[in-house]
């Protein structure tokens, strides 16, 4: 007996005539119909021949758009939604503005930079820009807000993802992002449950382990993720972590081998989220192609059991006609229930009802209008906002020096030392231009140049330290070292030879180090007198370091981790 009646809770609040359409959609598919809503899959493009088999072949529940161009968006959300006979979830990670699915789109900042601020009211706004930029391509599903917390510098992909290490921050932020993008009738998924950030391992390439006890995960994640189910968040996506204190606690006697992430942990899914949280939403599973799920279970049950466990919808595909088999042969072989078949496509389309895509497709206004989506993608309001922002998060870290504000007769000579990671960045950016950098200083007055590495690798023939000292007044490391999958370290990797470019001169010469990204750097240039976060390369950032820099402006972001490390000798 399917339970409707839980559709008119929160978060769904479905009125009488919603439950209606869920009820007549769901007692009118066929098995095969309920098994392609369970599907999430990705679209980097519009090409039609590839979305048609997703829409007609595999009739999917939701796909998720990587960054296009505003056209091809419009384009690709067009065709599935006027092909797809079940209104489609449309989803991007939003996470730091509109430019998580539009390439046009308005980036307000990462979290990180948000959490500088010290006022989630910019959450709101953070929240606001995904959300009118989205849906005026016509996506209604954010993979956001990321509420997992920072309790360990070195892992590897959440960096400047994360609003935070204050849990009360975190939990703030992410509330008040949740009730921005929800308000304006857009899915938000609180991610990664049961929360990243403690590992210095990545999901994407290992089960990696929250270790926190119950009664700590309660006060930090737990509180994070109660207060925005509260709030109304529609969806949770839960990633391939395990939580060994829960698990342990929620099924006694449970072996070590047996601990599974929370994908494959019927024990979180329910007893924790579900029962102890009280969340009555959607479950997605995170992208099902990382190796924290394919690791711990063999892939012909793992597919299946994602959804026989708790969960009620499949991120991507690894090879998508074997991962639909497998779907389906778990739904044959009776390890997905009719009863949990039912349920997690009842959600599904719980989830659409609640965002109105039914009322919408009626009505035309699912397909987006391409000439109203280029008044809204990058508008001045939301430019204003990125630029609140910047001049609200920019974190003086150490200032030891007293230099700041710049006299730019005194430093006149700069000498730039760019650290900039490769193209395929995660969540974006690297390889930003350095001769932007160059330029922006230059029309202050100054005069740069540009470290280059010595041409003889050997030691004993590196550049003269009288030379050095009569020819620079200030020496400025630039660094925008991104993280991103499949790298397990962000570390500065210095020239030959011997380091040839690390701040051998700084106890002679004026050095500023001005982070653009990872905010952890004095790890690896401790002594450096003068550091400065902004969290993310871009123009707003960079005009508005200059201008504090040089006085027009003071610094007023406030550190939202420990940037020391840690460590004592990184505060010299």
């Amino acid at each position: 007996m399917i339970q409707y009646d839980v559709l008119k809770k929160n978060p769904f609040n479905l009125k009488d005539k919603q439950v209606e359409w869920v009820k007549r959609t769901l007692e009118t598919m066929t098995v095969e119909e309920k098994i392609g809503q369970l599907f999430h899959l990705i679209m980097y493009s519009s090409n039609e021949e590839y979305l048609q088999e997703l829409v007609h072949k595999y009739k999917i529940g939701g796909i998720m758009g990587r960054q296009m161009t505003l056209e091809e968006c419009c384009k690709a959300v067009t065709y599935l939604q006027k092909e797809s006979q079940v209104p489609m979830l449309i989803s991007a990670n939003f996470e730091a503005g509109g430019d998580g699915m539009i390439a046009e789109g308005t980036n307000v900042g990462p979290n990180m930079q948000i959490g500088a601020t010290g006022n989630p009211e910019f959450a709101g706004k953070q929240g606001y820009v995904c959300a009118r930029e989205g849906l005026a391509v016509g996506a209604n599903y954010a993979f956001a807000p990321v509420i997992d917390i920072d309790y360990n510098f070195r892992n590897p992909i959440m960096a400047t993802r994360l609003y935070g290490s204050d849990p009360k921050l975190v939990r703030d932020c992410g509330v008040a992002y949740t009730k921005a993008v929800q308000e304006q009738g857009m899915a938000v998924s609180i991610k990664h449950f049961p929360g990243d950030g403690v590992d210095e391992r990545d999901q994407h390439l290992v089960t990696s382990i929250n270790s926190l006890s119950c009664e700590e995960w309660d006060e930090s994640f737990g509180t994070a993720y109660k207060a925005c189910i509260d709030a109304g968040a529609l969806t949770v996506m839960v990633g391939h972590i395990m939580q060994p204190a829960y698990s342990r606690k929620l099924v006694p006697g449970i072996k070590d081998e047996s601990i599974m992430p929370a994908t494959l942990a019927p024990e979180l899914l329910n007893g924790l989220l579900r029962e102890k949280l009280g969340f009555n939403g959607l479950i997605i599973t995170d992208a099902t192609t990382m190796a924290g799920m394919c690791i711990p279970m063999s892939r012909d049950k793992a597919v299946p059991y994602t959804i026989a466990a708790g969960c009620d919808m499949f991120l991507f595909a690894k090879n998508l006609e074997e991962d639909y088999q497998f779907m389906t042969e778990g739904v044959k072989n009776g390890m997905i229930t009719p009863e949990r078949l039912n349920e997690a496509v009842m959600r599904i389309l719980a989830t659409k009802a609640a965002l109105k895509l039914p009322e919408k497709k009626e009505n035309g206004t699912l397909i987006p209008n391409v000439e109203e989506a280029k008044k809204i993608i990058g508008c001045k309001e939301h430019r204003e906002i990125d630029v609140q922002v910047a001049d609200s998060s920019a974190t003086l870290i150490k200032n030891l020096q007293d230099i700041i504000p710049l006299d730019v007769n005194k430093y006149r000579r700069m000498l730039l030392y760019p650290m900039f990671t490769g193209e395929n960045a995660y969540m974006g950016g690297g390889n930003e231009d350095i001769d932007k950098i160059r330029e922006a200083f230059e029309g202050e007055g100054f005069e740069v140049s540009i470290y280059q590495p010595p041409a003889s690798l050997q030691e004993g023939f590196s550049v003269s330290h009288k030379d050095m000292v009569s020819k620079y007044d200030l020496l400025v490391y630039v660094s925008n070292l991104i993280t991103k999958s499949n790298q397990t370290t962000v570390r500065i990797e210095w020239a030959q030879p011997m380091g040839a470019n690390c701040p051998n001169f700084q106890a002679a010469i004026p050095t500023i180090f001005i982070s653009f990204a990872n905010p952890y750097h004095l790890l690896d240039v401790p002594r450096i007198r003068t550091f400065i976060n902004t969290y993310k390369l871009k123009p707003s950032t960079l005009r508005a370091v200059i201008d504090k820099l040089l006085g027009r402006s003071e610094f007023k972001g406030t550190s939202p981790i420990d940037p020391f490390v840690g460590r004592w000798d990184t505060r010299l």
